[in-house]
């Protein structure tokens, strides 16, 4: 291993850390709750939510960079398979809220760990789903 792959490693690492942070963050705007606050407190389906979100998008992360042969280009398909899962949880959540009257976002914030279970898997799926197109 020569000191230019491990000067890669570190950068790819460091921006796919950094990113992940920010797509994090982003999220949490989307979210009708302050995911931190209810982890503090001890909401285990926000927690439960919480960590399958984080594993959904370090999953997506990990195959764009696997499979970029550019830093950039890993960057921006990140990006824009993060809004395309953004827009699947709306769409699934929406036809949940219509068609079976689930409420994932209010049932979550609620402490109901089984909703938190259903909309963390909402977006391991979408990142499985569009991991599978890259």
């Amino acid at each position: 291993m020569n000191f230019d792959m491990i000067l890669g490693i570190l950068v790819w690492t460091g921006v796919g850390a950094l990113l992940l942070f920010v797509l994090m963050f982003v999220d949490s705007l989307f979210t009708k709750y302050k995911d931190l606050e209810e982890v503090k407190a001890g909401n285990m389906a926000v927690t439960t939510r919480l960590i399958m979100k984080l594993v959904a998008q370090g999953y997506i992360l990990s195959v764009s960079i696997g499979t970029s042969a550019h830093l950039l280009e890993a960057i921006v398909v990140s990006i824009v398979s993060f809004v395309i899962l953004l827009i699947l949880e709306a769409l699934a959540e929406q036809m949940l809220r219509l068609l079976g009257g689930i409420n994932l976002d209010k049932g979550t914030q609620e402490g109901k760990t089984g909703y938190g279970l259903f909309a963390g898997t909402l977006h391991v799926v979408g990142a499985l789903i569009i991991t599978a197109c890259l």
